[in-house]
């Protein structure tokens, strides 16, 4: 059977909602004249963590061809052999 009246500890969550919502809303600005709103603001935070790959300038063929040279050379040049390279 259910008790009609709320019990003190009732009372206080429903209080701690009541006043986290509050204060909430009351830093909420309903001034539309502000040059941003909050949602430009998630964006601007969303762009400015966007990955942004790299754009290595072209090599030439003979340029390409020494850099694949050089990394076979370190790679059976590394001092041991007992894997593929491959870590899990």
């Amino acid at each position: 059977m259910s008790n009609p009246r709320p019990g003190p500890d009732e009372f206080n969550e429903e209080e701690l909602i009541r006043s986290e919502f509050d204060s909430i809303v009351s830093g909420l600005s309903l001034d539309e004249s502000a040059p941003t709103t909050y949602l430009d603001e998630l964006d601007a935070i969303q762009d400015s963590n966007r990955f942004i790959p790299p754009n290595p300038p072209r090599q030439s063929p003979r340029a390409m061809w020494r850099a694949i040279k050089s990394a076979v050379n370190r790679w059976f040049h590394r001092g041991y052999h007992d894997d593929d390279g491959a870590a899990l």
